[in-house]
C-alpha cells in the first residue's frame, strides 16, 4: 500500500481503470479529508457531508472503466462532490418542505372538527348557488373581481363597460347574494360571510 501512496494521480487512475482497489484506497485517503471538509461546510449534518463523499468514491469505483478526465482527478472529485451536496441539499429542502406542510395541515385539521369542515362546505356551496342565480353579466363581473381579483378599472376594459357599471353589477351582485343566504342561513352567519366575499 506504502507503493501505492507514493504514485502520481493519473498513475492511479490507470490502475483504477484496470480494477485495482489498492489504487482506489490510495485515491480515497489522499483525498478523503480535502473532500469531507468541502461537503460538511455546505451541509449542517457531517454524517450527511460523509455519505456524500463515500458516495462520490463509490461511484468512482463504479464507473472506473469508463472515467475519462478533461481536468485533473482533484477537480473531478471537487466537482463530483458539489453536486453530490448540491443533491443532499435538494433532498434535506424537500423533506423540510413536506414536513412543514404535514405540520400546517395538522394543525389546520386539529383546529377544525369535522363538523365545521362540514359547515363550511356547505356555505360555499349556498355561496356558489347563489352567485350562480345572478343575472349573467352581473355573475361574470362578480367572478371577475372575487375569484380572478380583477381590480374595477380591470374589469372595466376586459368588458368594454364603465367603472360605474362595474360598481353597479357587484352591489347588486352583493345584496341578492346576501338575500339569498338570509332564506337559508342565519342572519349574523350571513351577514359575516357577506363582509368576506
Amino acid at each position: 500500500m506504502a507503493a501505492f501512496s507514493s504514485l502520481p494521480d493519473d498513475k492511479l487512475v490507470l490502475l483504477l481503470k484496470q480494477g485495482n482497489e489498492s489504487a482506489l484506497s490510495a485515491l480515497y485517503l489522499r483525498y478523503w479529508d480535502k473532500l469531507l471538509i468541502v461537503a460538511t461546510n455546505r451541509l449542517d449534518d457531517p454524517a450527511e457531508a460523509e455519505e456524500c463523499v463515500q458516495d462520490v468514491f463509490f461511484r468512482l469505483w463504479q464507473r472506473r472503466e469508463e472515467l475519462q478526465l478533461s481536468h485533473s482527478l482533484a477537480t473531478y472529485l471537487a466537482v463530483a462532490v458539489k453536486y453530490r451536496v448540491i443533491n443532499a441539499m435538494d433532498k434535506q429542502y424537500r423533506l423540510r418542505t413536506r414536513m412543514e406542510r404535514s405540520y400546517a395541515d395538522l394543525v389546520e385539521t386539529s383546529v377544525f372538527s369535522a363538523e365545521d369542515y362540514m359547515l363550511e362546505k356547505e356555505l360555499s356551496e349556498q355561496i356558489a348557488n347563489a352567485v350562480n342565480q345572478l343575472p349573467e353579466k352581473c355573475r361574470v363581473v362578480f367572478k371577475l373581481s372575487r375569484e380572478q381579483g380583477l381590480t374595477h378599472k380591470q374589469i372595466a376594459a376586459e368588458l368594454d363597460i364603465s367603472e360605474k357599471t362595474v360598481e353597479a353589477h357587484i352591489s347588486k351582485a352583493m345584496k341578492d347574494i346576501r338575500g339569498n343566504l338570509a332564506t337559508t342561513v342565519p342572519a349574523f352567519v350571513a351577514y359575516i360571510i357577506s363582509q368576506h366575499l
